[in-house]
């Protein structure tokens, strides 16, 4: 079945990754608060809840950074289908997991197997590189980034309410609703990747995760983008690792408090992924726009990092609202230039490594953000971020003559504004 049609990409295949990119998200957000709750009923100390709650944590990005690069190369050489039908398959058992429970070791299972099938991200990714002409991709990217900000919002209200029925009803319901998109995906989702752009064989080598990320930061297109990459992640983990404490601590804010700035967050970046960034990629291209929102960023660590000494909640809300516009750019843009720069035998291989280097990052981020959080200031992890968000900068304008030599062999301009076709809309 083709995946692409005359006025566009297949819309069941579209429906398909939105839906799943949905889940992804909402997945998450609703982890996120209500872990502490299942972890409290399996540890007797209470003083190791947060401890356990960390490990939780670090334990699925710990297994996706071993597992998505091979699953991008095994995406590669099989088709997307396959693989993206088999990490759906372990999401579903992840949340069922969480949800049954019975010992704490039942929850670490859950994540782990979550974890290595958890290149959903990834693979979407590919898949949507492979349908999509290369001038709109960015488009599609940022509905896609649209869509996981609906998920931001919703997730913990839907979750919350779920809860009230019982800790596991969110996760048995997550379940669920995962079977079903895979049920979807087995008799409605096509291929997206020809038998004749696949790779011809795979070995060991490219199923190791050191081995694949040193191959694909080889390559000299895609270096500095994956530099950059990984330093805006690491910087942005200050927000979802330390920001709730932060609030909590300088202003004095409460849960419903941080969870109207996290929705303030979602709504922001629901506007600009979905409305301003398709006119600004008609305008300038992906790289312009994915600097300019590396400089808000920088703009709103400051600006979080000034509350501590103004203890003003407007300025808080001032920095989210900057924050979320800076990071609605910058992820579909740098997506964007990483599909172009990449070859469609090596998508699935390029986007696991990117998916990769962004597990080390949550891996790292939560370290270097409690440690000078407790012993320099509460200011220190946002003016650290807003720096690592200026090597970031650097990092791409270092990326931009290797682009301009990748763009003069491939015949198109990675640098200019996207060309509107006829099924732009």
């Amino acid at each position: 079945m083709d995946t692409q049609t005359t006025t566009g990409p297949n819309r069941r295949a579209l429906f398909f990754i939105i839906f799943t990119t949905f889940l992804n998200t909402m997945g998450f957000t609703l982890i996120i608060p209500l872990a502490p709750f299942l972890v409290a009923h399996y540890v007797t100390d209470v003083g190791s809840v947060g401890l356990t709650v960390g490990w939780l944590t670090s334990a699925y990005a710990i297994c996706q950074f071993i597992a998505a690069p091979g699953l991008g190369a095994l995406s590669d050489r099989f088709g997307r289908r396959p693989i993206l039908l088999l990490c759906i398959l372990g999401s579903a058992a992840g949340y069922l997991l969480l949800g049954i429970g019975g010992a704490l070791w039942v929850l670490f299972l859950g994540r782990i197997i979550d974890g290595l099938t958890g290149a959903n991200g990834a693979i979407l990714n590919a898949y949507l590189t492979d349908i999509v002409p290369e001038g709109e991709r960015g488009k599609y990217f940022g509905w896609i980034g649209a869509i996981s900000a609906i998920s931001i919002v919703l997730g913990p209200v839907l979750g919350g309410f779920m809860a009230k029925l019982g800790f596991q009803l969110p996760f048995f319901v997550a379940g669920g609703v995962a079977l079903t998109n895979l049920l979807f995906g087995f008799f409605f989702l096509p291929e997206s990747l020809p038998k004749d752009q696949r790779t011809t064989s795979i070995s060991l080598a490219r199923l190791n995760p050191v081995s694949t990320l040193k191959d694909v930061l080889a390559m000299p297109q895609l270096r500095w983008l994956l530099t950059a990459i990984f330093l805006t992640a690491l910087s942005f983990i200050a927000i979802s690792a330390n920001i709730s404490l932060f609030a909590k601590d300088t202003l004095k804010w409460d849960t419903t408090t941080v969870g109207a700035l996290f929705s303030v967050f979602g709504v922001t970046s629901i506007v600009v992924q979905a409305v301003l960034l398709p006119w600004l990629l008609k305008r300038f291209g992906p790289l312009q726009v994915a600097i300019a929102g590396v400089i808000l960023a920088i703009a709103s660590f400051l600006l979080i990092s000034l509350v501590t000494v103004a203890a003003s909640d407007i300025l808080m809300v001032i920095a989210f609202v900057l924050l979320a516009t800076g990071e609605g750019l910058i992820s579909p843009s740098l997506l964007d230039l990483i599909t172009r720069a990449t070859d469609a035998r090596s998508q699935g291989k390029v986007q696991g490594g990117n998916q990769s280097i962004q597990s080390l990052a949550m891996m790292a981020g939560p370290l270097y953000v409690g440690e000078f959080y407790d012993n320099i200031g509460h200011a220190a992890p946002y003016v650290t971020g807003a720096g690592i968000l200026v090597l970031s900068l650097g990092a791409l304008l270092l990326a931009l003559p290797t682009l301009k030599r990748s763009a003069s062999s491939k015949d198109s301009v990675l640098t200019s504004p996207v060309v509107t076709t006829p099924n732009d809309a």
